[in-house]
C-alpha cells in the first residue's frame, strides 16, 4: 500500500539506490521531474535509466553522471533538437561512457506491458532484417500455430518506476488524465514504485481519458506541485516552451551545463526551491480544470 511522504527526498532515499534501473517515464505530459533532480541531489550513480523518450531530464542525469545505461526508444530536445549531454556521453565518453540500448516505441512498449503482465518476453510484429534484431535486443522466432515469423523482445521490469500525476487520493489512488504515455504499463512493470502528484484530494471527480491507479501498486506519494516542470500536467500547468528552447544553449557547453546544474539543483533544497530559483512559479496548482 502506498505510503505518504511530507517531502520527496526521505522517498527517494528509501526506495532508489545506486545500481538500481530506474523508470521515469512520461510522454510529453506527466513527466517526474522532481524526482530526476532528487537523484542529481543525493548523487545517485551507476543507475539504468528507462524510458521510451527520454528528454531534459535523462539528459540532466548523464551529464551529471548518474547513468551507467540508457534503454530507450527516441531521445531528444522535444521541439528543439539535440540533448548534448547525452551526445556527449555517448560520442566522447563525458562524463564517464555510457552503454546504450535502443529499441522502436512498439518494441519498449511491448516490453514494459510483458513486465506489467508477469511475462518472461513481449511478442510482435516488426523488426524483421532490421538492425536493432542485429544488436541482440531481440529474438526472432516462429509462431507455433502459424509459422508466422514474430520478434520477441525481454521484458523490462524496472528495480523503480516514478512518475508524475494530477492527483492522488487519501486512500493511496492516483488519478492522472490527459496524455497518459506508458505510465500505467511502467507502475505495474517496477517493483517498487514512487509517485509525485500536484495535490492530494478527499475524492476524484470523474474526468474524460482518465486513469485511476489503486494503492496497492504504489510504495509511495508525495505532494511536489509543478513536480513535471518544464513538462506540465494538464489542468494545473502550462508546458515550459521557453525553458525547452533554452536548454538548447545551456547544455551545450559543459561547464555553463556544469554551473547552471550547481546553480539551479545541487544548491536547492529541493523542488519548490528549484522553482524559485530559475523564476517559474505555479498559477494552476491547485485548480484543476
Amino acid at each position: 500500500m502506498a505510503n505518504f511522504y511530507d517531502t520527496l527526498a526521505p522517498a527517494v532515499a528509501e526506495l532508489i539506490q545506486d545500481g538500481d534501473s530506474v523508470a521515469l517515464e512520461g510522454f510529453t505530459h506527466l513527466i517526474p521531474s522532481a524526482v530526476g533532480h532528487e537523484l542529481i541531489r543525493q548523487g545517485r550513480q551507476h543507475l539504468t535509466l528507462i524510458r521510451l523518450t527520454p528528454d531534459i531530464i535523462y539528459d540532466q542525469l548523464i551529464g551529471m553522471g548518474a547513468a551507467d545505461r540508457l534503454v530507450f526508444s527516441w531521445g531528444g530536445n522535444p521541439g528543439v533538437g539535440s540533448l548534448h549531454r547525452f551526445r556527449d556521453a555517448v560520442e566522447r565518453g563525458w562524463p564517464h561512457p555510457l552503454e546504450i540500448e535502443e529499441h522502436s516505441h512498439v518494441g519498449l512498449a511491448n516490453a514494459y506491458v510483458a513486465g506489467a503482465s508477469g511475462l518472461p518476453f513481449g511478442l510482435f510484429r516488426g523488426y524483421i532484417g532490421g538492425e536493432l534484431v542485429r544488436r541482440g535486443h531481440m529474438v526472432p522466432l516462429r509462431s507455433p500455430f502459424t509459422d508466422e515469423e514474430l520478434i520477441a523482445v525481454p521484458a523490462v521490469r524496472p528495480d523503480v518506476t516514478a512518475i508524475h500525476a494530477q492527483q492522488a487520493d487519501r486512500d493511496g489512488n492516483v488519478m492522472l488524465w490527459g496524455m497518459t504515455g506508458i505510465h500505467k504499463e511502467a507502475v505495474l512493470a517496477a517493483r517498487r514504485t514512487l509517485v509525485t502528484v500536484e495535490e492530494v484530494v478527499d475524492r476524484f471527480e470523474p474526468r474524460h481519458n482518465s486513469m485511476v491507479l489503486p494503492g496497492w501498486v504504489i510504495n509511495a506519494i508525495v505532494e511536489v506541485p509543478r513536480g513535471a516542470h518544464p513538462s506540465y500536467a494538464l489542468g494545473y500547468d502550462r508546458r515550459d516552451n521557453d525553458f525547452y528552447r533554452a536548454w538548447d544553449a545551456i547544455s551545450r557547453d559543459r561547464e555553463q551545463f556544469q554551473s547552471w546544474m550547481r546553480m539551479h539543483v545541487l544548491d536547492t533544497r529541493d523542488h519548490a526551491e528549484y522553482l524559485d530559483s530559475i523564476g517559474v512559479g505555479s498559477p494552476l496548482a491547485g485548480t484543476a480544470r
